[in-house]
């Protein structure tokens, strides 16, 4: 199933499934208030109100809660999630962007799944316009794919983590370069380079719909990257170093996770202009708009606007 939110034309703001031909299901108003309004309270009980919302997919248009695609506009699938946090996890792209800083290899990187937490509140969705930072010249995007959490759990290893994972979607993680240079050489973040937006989108897939496509520690799913219609990152999913039960069973390591947080992947190999290089394209500007394509994920679209 995919897993929208959605604001309707009284600016009601609701979860949904995105139907077959173009349709989107109010889950809220298809069962009368049975199922929550927003997708965070929706995932606090996952597993019981998936099976509800499966009996949901006959639905048709003319049936009630039932919309067009184009009569809503779609939002981040999942607003306000409740954290953020980003691995570094396909080795192509740690390898590429250290060599391209004059950097060799850190060993320790193959030791551990590492990431940093950002701005869980400036989460941006498909058509979203994003605001390059007044102060930055070197805005960048990441082709990532991330995974949503929908059960509570503590401690958890890599061979239960998937049990703990409601389903993926897209993510494209902006970045001010040249903030993020300035930062990390005082031995923080990145942080200040991150935290101004990023996209999620369009919808996210349960997890069942990608289980045909596992292969390594991932999927075999292309992940293409275009600005302005220019194909400039194109990887596989499939690639990546460290599964997403491994980043799981890394960040709940004396912490609990809870439903309605989300992880990314890190970038994809190639998925960025920092590792492309400034001679393939120049940074990012306003009036740019960037589309990243996941397969089964679908391809989500924003432009660069000024602050």
């Amino acid at each position: 199933m995919k897993f929208v939110t959605f604001e309707k034309v009284d600016g009601n703001i609701r979860a949904g499934i995105l139907l077959e031909n173009d349709l989107v299901l109010d889950l809220f108003e298809a069962t009368e208030g049975g199922l929550p309004e927003k997708l965070i309270d929706f995932l606090g009980n996952s597993e019981a109100n998936v099976e509800r919302a499966v009996k949901l997919l006959s639905c048709s248009i003319g049936d009630k809660g039932v919309y067009q695609l184009n009569e809503i506009r779609l939002k981040p699938p999942l607003p306000e999630p409740r954290s953020f946090r980003d691995f570094y996890a396909f080795e192509e792209h740690v390898k590429t962007a250290r060599e391209n800083r004059g950097l060799e290899m850190i060993p320790e990187w193959y030791e551990i799944p590492v990431f940093y937490f950002s701005n869980h509140l400036a989460i941006k969705g498909p058509g979203s316009k994003i605001s390059k930072p007044v102060e930055c010249n070197c805005l960048d995007y990441e082709l990532e794919m991330a995974c949503v959490i929908g059960k509570q759990g503590r401690n958890i290893s890599a061979k239960e983590a998937e049990d703990y994972i409601f389903g993926y979607c897209i993510l494209n993680d902006w970045s001010a370069r040249d903030l993020q240079r300035q930062e990390m050489k005082i031995g923080l973040g990145p942080a200040k380079g991150k935290d101004f937006a990023t996209s999620i989108g369009p919808w996210i897939l349960t997890k069942d719909e990608l289980e045909p496509f596992k292969a390594n520690k991932g999927f075999d799913l292309t992940m293409k990257a275009r600005v302005n219609g220019r194909l400039l990152s194109a990887g596989n999913m499939k690639d990546i170093f460290y599964s997403f039960a491994e980043m799981i069973e890394r960040a709940s390591a004396g912490v609990t996770l809870y439903p309605g947080e989300i992880i990314g992947s890190g970038t994809v190999g190639s998925g960025c202009i920092l590792e492309l290089g400034t001679e393939v394209h120049r940074w990012l500007k306003p009036g740019d708009v960037v589309e990243l394509e996941i397969d089964k994920l679908g391809v989500l679209k924003n432009s660069i606007v000024n602050e």
